[in-house]
């Protein structure tokens, strides 16, 4: 199955696979997906009266390689416009997040969709990369390997400007056009990649440092180019917004 990966350096940027976070600093890793500790997150928020609903239409198609975990594809009008805050808790704590719907409507539209399914609930973040230029934490698979997906893919919406400071949120992809699904990065240190990944949020900086403590402990076994499942594992309990 492809993974969604990110290439560490500009130069490897078309070398992606979906489980390679993947850079001169990349390899392999995973993580066992963890039971949900915490309520549902269906439960702990009302998802659609947060802001006003956009008037976006997205496109979102199947994914030949099917779902890992069974869920409804959003709806194809964006129902969030502006910021929404949101927490993903987690095993570490609570990562604080603002999602931009306005920059990338149809991948906040996603997101959302998949945390009110609790599609993330008792997934863990499989790939870290704690090198200077790539200080990542890639998350979002429900196999906890690096090759699992929602069962359809999200449009792109990158733009040329975009680049990834630390506290940067963003989507993986395979490489190809309109190809991410419902993996993404958390960025804990400025990292060097193209702008060929949709970024459709920040953390604050207590979650950056939270992250930044996970990249301080290393991974569990390195690949060969020095990345993997983190040594501190993150695993996600809830996500739940306002």
């Amino acid at each position: 199955m492809p993974s969604r990966a990110l290439p560490a350096v500009a130069a490897a940027a078309l070398l992606l696979t979906l489980s390679a976070c993947g850079s001169d600093d990349g390899g392999s890793g995973s993580d066992p997906a963890a039971e949900s500790k915490g309520p549902k997150s269906s439960e702990s928020s009302d998802w659609k009266s947060i802001v006003k609903p956009g008037t976006t239409d997205c496109d979102y198609t199947e994914d030949p390689m099917g779902a890992s975990k069974e869920v409804d594809q959003p709806e194809k009008t964006a129902q969030y416009t502006g910021e929404v805050a949101a927490t993903i808790n987690t095993s570490v704590g609570p990562l604080a997040i603002t999602l931009d719907a306005d920059k990338a409507p149809c991948t906040v539209n996603s997101f959302l969709s998949l945390a009110s399914q609790d599609y993330y609930d008792g997934t863990s973040c499989h790939r870290l990369g704690n090198n200077p230029g790539f200080q990542l934490l890639q998350c979002g698979d429900p196999t906890g390997e690096g090759t699992g997906g929602p069962g359809y893919t999200i449009p792109d919406e990158f733009e040329d400007s975009d680049t990834f400071p630390a506290g940067t949120l963003a989507m993986a992809n395979t490489g190809q056009p309109n190809s991410g699904g419902s993996q993404f990065f958390m960025v804990f240190g400025d990292t060097q990649l193209p702008p060929a990944y949709t970024v459709f949020g920040t953390l604050d900086e207590a979650a950056i440092k939270t992250l930044q403590e996970v990249g301080e402990a290393g991974v569990a076994e390195a690949g060969p180019d020095g990345t993997g499942a983190p040594k501190t594992p993150v695993e996600f309990e809830t996500i739940t917004v306002g």
